[in-house]
This record gives structure tokens, sequence and C-alpha cells, in this order.
């Protein structure tokens, strides 16, 4: 059975229906890019694992780590209460994503998959599914179209801030290597969106809640990938109706399979305080004292218990492709 938010079947998704913020510099500013083939990537691959037999206790520790792992990352993925519909051929369309060199990214991996290509230039009618492969791939396209996609958070938030030298000197405007001529030539360009003055006071809100663990800032100041894809995630919620409840939810859906080795070790903080992931606070846990930079290391500090470190998705275009274990999952720039 496929999970969803709220874990409901498909069939019984939901009707559509309706902190202090950081403005430190994050270590995201694309100063320290690293280039490659014309794109930033970064990719994150396991830590090597020990060889020596488990003990019992060992092995018990791992079950516990295994079926928490299927709570905060189901291995099934998550519906989110969207669709998708013909964005990506509209993104395409306005040349915020190049689709040739887009795809030569994933052809040269022979990841290209039927999913991939129906995302990027097809419909979608059926409810957008995460999973833990597609997670970087949907976190480009949704980068893609918070960059692209016009919107007052872009024209007058901290990202247009004089004190930061310009939109165009951040990781997630600099970094997106995948337009048709210079990214800033598609910030807040396009109208893909006829936000009410409601939908976008909550995308507003919401925004300001939601923090990601590369950084100190909120989804209001997305100045790395994850911030701006997160910023776009939430005016397609908006756009069909989702109610804020529902855009809580799956925030934190989506940042756990961005982040997983971030919300594993949180999910055992929880469990430590005997609180099971399914009965956490989203708002609470993607705000500041867990979610941000800052509010993660405390938490991380608190966990005993070991978690092997996982691969994710970093602050360039995601290809999937595994590389140095020594480079984790959740850092901005290099």
């Amino acid at each position: 059975m496929e999970n969803e938010i709220q874990n409901q079947k498909p069939e019984d998704s939901p009707a559509v229906q309706p902190v202090k913020k950081d403005h430190t510099l994050s270590v995201s500013i694309f100063i320290s890019a690293l280039i490659l083939a014309g794109t930033w990537i970064y990719t994150a691959g396991l830590e090597a694992t020990n060889q020596r037999t488990p003990t019992i206790s060992e092995n018990s520790e791992k079950t516990k780590g295994s079926e928490l792992e299927e709570k905060v990352l189901p291995s099934e993925g998550v519906l989110l209460p969207v669709v998708w519909g013909d964005l990506g051929a509209k993104l395409v369309s306005a040349g915020a994503i190049d689709a040739d060199r887009f795809k030569a990214i994933y052809e040269k991996q022979g990841t290209f998959t039927d999913e991939y290509k129906n995302l990027l230039l097809g419909q979608n009618e059926s409810k957008l599914k995460i999973t833990q492969d597609n997670a970087g791939y949907v976190l480009n396209l949704f980068w893609a179209l918070g960059l692209a996609s016009k919107n007052p958070i872009l024209d007058s938030g901290e990202m247009k801030d004089p004190r930061y030298g310009g939109a165009q000197n951040f990781a997630s405007t600099a970094g997106w290597t995948m337009a048709e001529g210079n990214p800033m030539d598609h910030y807040s360009r396009h109208q893909f969106f006829a936000l009410t003055q409601e939908q976008q006071a909550l995308v507003d809100k919401v925004s300001q809640g939601i923090y990601r663990p590369c950084c100190g800032n909120s989804t209001h100041f997305p100045d790395c990938n994850h911030g701006m894809a997160m910023l776009g995630l939430l005016e397609l919620m908006a756009s069909q109706g989702v109610s804020e409840e529902d855009m809580w939810k799956a925030a934190l859906v989506v940042n756990s399979y961005w982040f997983p080795d971030t919300y594993l070790t949180i999910a055992t903080y929880m469990k430590n305080k005997g609180i099971d992931w399914k009965d956490v606070d989203p708002q609470e846990m993607l705000g500041v004292n867990y979610s941000s930079a800052q509010g993660y290391a405390k938490i991380a500090a608190k966990v005993t218990e070991p978690r092997e470190q996982r691969g994710g998705n970093g602050c360039g275009v995601d290809t999937g492709e595994t590389v140095a274990p020594q480079r984790q999952q959740s850092g901005c720039g290099i």
C-alpha cells in the first residue's frame, strides 16, 4: 500500500481545501561552488560499513533503525497532495530548464527513466509521489519552479536585501546552470500560478516557518536550492488549495527525503523522548529549533544512538551519482 500524507490510500487523499528569522548569509553563497561539466553537482555516498560480524545487540539496534527509517522514509514513497501536471513542459517552454542539457545529466548515468521523462515533458494527472530514488530529481524540478515563478517573496524579500549584494549571488540563483541563458533572466519572471491574496499569505506564513539543516535560513529566504525548491512546492500546494495543515505535513515529508540522515536523527531524538514519528508536530519539526543548521546541531548532540550516514541531496543539481563517502548529505556548497 502506498503511503500518503496522513497515511491515506490514494483514493482517500485529502480533499482540496483550503520564528525568528536568521538573516545571516548561509554558506551556500555561490563563491565556493563546485563546478563540474557546467553544473553544480553535489551527491553523497554511504560511509564504509564495518565488516566484522554484528553482535545480537547490534542486530537488534539495526532492526530498530530499519523500523524507524520506514516511518521517516517509507520505502514505497509518499504521495504528496499536489498534481504536477505539465509544469515540467512549461518550465522547458519558458527556458527555465534547458531540456537537452537537463536530460543529458541523467542519460549519462543511465537514470533518465520514463517517470523522469514524463515529469519533464509530459502530462501528469496523478498525485506526485516522492521516493528515496527520485528525491533528487524532484528537488531539481522544484528548484527550477521556485526560481522561475513570479512571487513577491523573491521580488521584495530577503533575497533582494541590499546587504547581501544582490539576488544573483546565491547558490539558488547562480547555481542553477540548467536554464537557457543567465538564470537571473528567469528569476521571478514567469507566471505559472495566479495565487489569490489568501493563498499568497499562506505561502508567506508557511515559508517563514520551514527551515533546512544545510543553513540557518527559512524558505522565505531561499538562498540555496533546497529553499528555492521548497518555495516552489509551497506555491504549487497553495495554488491547488492544499490546507495549511497538509502543507506542513507535506513539507516535513519532502525535507525528510532531501535530508534523510538529519530527520532520522531527529526521529531518534523524538523516540528517545517517547514520541513516535507519526505523532510529531510537523510545524515544530520544521522550525528553527529542529531543522535549521543551528537547531539540528543541538539535537544531534543529544542523540547518543549512532546513525549510519546516508546519501542525500546537496546544494547542486542532483544526479543521483554516488561520490566520495566523506561528503555528507546536508551541506551547502563544498
